[in-house]
């Protein structure tokens, strides 16, 4: 599966599923021009891969529109940044709810809709693969912002798929399970938290960064070609029982 002569963009480049994203089409081929707000994980990519490195924060609308812009023209986006707030349903605050539905939801809106009006005016065709959660179908404690950001973002995938279908762009997501990260370990750190959880996973264990890497790269490849619209679990049958 090479990605020889193409570009792909990737927000939230600088760790986690995107770090892995990066570092996998990178080695089938791609040109990674990689997103993230901190600028010595940007560096190690450049580095490491040759990426072209854009420092923003996606929180703020107006840096994301001049961070696509500055980007330009590529042949497919990943959205990986996200956040989570570990917030109750009594104690969320308005805090919270702004910094999760910013860049899980918001910010992915506007990197979608850069990307689309771009593979248009150069006459249509790339793909999008979106990075949702299976807390978007499962209630999981302190998780209510993110759930809500993560099932939007769904629903926009399909949205997203529908009206650019006929411009040829393909549209999915990935809902992975929780999934080895810093910011999935600062959530589930707690064994008597985590046991539990492991256990309704029939693979018996949680996800790598490459295991949704991989999954990413299929739904980018021309393998994928009749996928749009899809929301594909990479959750080792957690959402199955």
């Amino acid at each position: 599966m090479s990605f020889a002569g193409k570009t792909v963009i990737i927000t939230g480049a600088g760790r986690g599923i995107g770090r892995a994203c990066a570092h996998l089409l990178a080695q089938r081929g791609a040109q990674v021009i990689a997103l993230a707000r901190t600028a010595s994980d940007l560096a190690r990519l450049q580095e490491e891969i040759g990426a072209r490195v854009i420092a923003v924060d996606l929180s703020d609308p107006a840096a994301a529109r001049r961070a696509m812009a500055e980007a330009g023209s590529a042949d497919f986006l990943v959205n990986s940044a996200g956040i989570n707030v570990l917030e109750s349903v009594l104690e969320m605050s308005d805090k919270g709810y702004e910094a999760v539905l910013g860049v899980n939801l918001r910010a992915a809106l506007i990197t979608c809709q850069a990307f689309a009006r771009m593979r248009i005016a150069q006459g249509g065709g790339g793909a999008m693969v979106n990075i949702t959660s299976i807390a978007g179908h499962r209630g999981f404690e302190q998780h209510l912002c993110y759930a809500a950001s993560k099932a939007g973002l769904e629903g926009a995938t399909r949205v997203l798929a529908r009206e650019l279908g006929p411009h040829g762009i393909r549209v999915n997501a990935v809902a992975p399970t929780i999934t080895l990260t810093e910011l999935a370990e600062a959530a589930w750190s707690d064994p008597a938290k985590s046991g539990p959880m492991m256990a309704r996973h029939p693979s018996a264990r949680f996800a790598s960064p490459e295991d949704v890497a991989r999954s990413i790269a299929m739904l980018l490849s021309p393998d994928a070609a009749m996928l749009n619209g899809a929301v594909v679990p990479v959750d080792g049958g957690f959402l199955a029982v």
